[in-house]
Parts: structure tokens; C-alpha cells; sequence
């Protein structure tokens, strides 16, 4: 299985990838949604409006603070374990991985329900596919080469 080459071991540095690249960005974006609840700083102060249609909406989302906390639990410090699980070579990784890749298409949408139809949502339905599809990739190769 410690083919240095091996499908696997691709499939699992894909991964690596995705967990990282969705993880550092969300847990960037939802520091700065703490940082800022205001959403000014990230220009996002326009987009609260559209907030209303959730439920809690008078409480939750006055502002970007429970939506930054959330941002970064959600995807931004689970992506990161992910990641470092992934480092550690460790089987969790793959799973949770993939699982992660899941969470952000839900995550996104609940952003299609909210927001109109716009690139940066779509592009990150479609990086969460990615991850998912890598995610089962790595796992697959990874329960074949076992079995070799």
C-alpha cells in the first residue's frame, strides 16, 4: 500500500489539497466575518438583506458573527483536520475528507436558497463535488490496494 505512486496516494494528495484549500479560506473568511460582523471589510454588508429568509434571522443573523463562527467550524476548521489527519496518512482523513466535500455542497446550498444564482457559490458547489469525488476516489483505492 506504500507505493509512492501509487492511485491511492494521488487521489489522497488531491485531497490534501481540497481540505486545505477549502479549509484555509473558511477559516480566513470566517475570522474576518468575527473580526468585522459588520461586513464591511469583505464588502459583504450588502448581502444581509437576503439573511431574512432564514429562520433566527431577527436574532442570528443581525450581523456576520454567528454566520463567521459558523464558517469556520463548518468548514473551515473541520477541512483542517481533515487535512492534517490526511498528512498523518491516517484513514480518518480519507473519510472525513470526502465527508467534508459533502458538507460544503450542502452548505452552498443553503447559499443557492438564499442568494441569487452567482459565480462564487457555484464555483464552491463545484470545488465540495471535487473534494466528495476525491474523497471516494482516495477511499476506494485505498480499500483496493488493501486488498492487494
Amino acid at each position: 500500500m506504500e507505493q509512492r505512486n501509487s492511485q491511492y496516494n494521488t487521489a489522497r494528495r488531491w485531497l490534501i489539497f481540497w481540505t486545505l484549500f477549502i479549509g484555509i479560506g473558511a477559516a480566513a473568511g470566517g475570522l474576518s466575518m468575527m473580526i468585522d460582523p459588520s461586513g464591511k471589510t469583505l464588502h459583504m454588508d450588502g448581502m444581509l438583506p437576503y439573511f431574512r429568509v432564514l429562520p433566527f434571522a431577527d436574532v442570528l443573523f443581525r450581523d456576520f458573527l454567528f454566520s463567521g463562527f459558523a464558517l469556520l467550524i463548518v468548514n473551515g476548521l473541520t477541512n483542517l483536520t481533515a487535512a492534517v489527519l490526511l498528512l498523518r496518512k491516517q484513514k480518518t482523513g480519507v473519510i472525513l475528507g470526502g465527508i467534508f466535500g459533502v458538507t460544503l455542497m450542502l452548505w452552498i446550498c443553503i447559499q443557492f436558497y438564499m442568494f441569487p444564482l452567482n459565480l462564487m457559490s457555484t464555483a464552491y458547489f463545484v470545488f465540495g463535488l471535487c473534494q466528495a469525488i476525491t474523497g471516494c476516489a482516495a477511499w476506494t483505492r485505498l480499500r483496493w490496494e488493501q486488498r492487494s
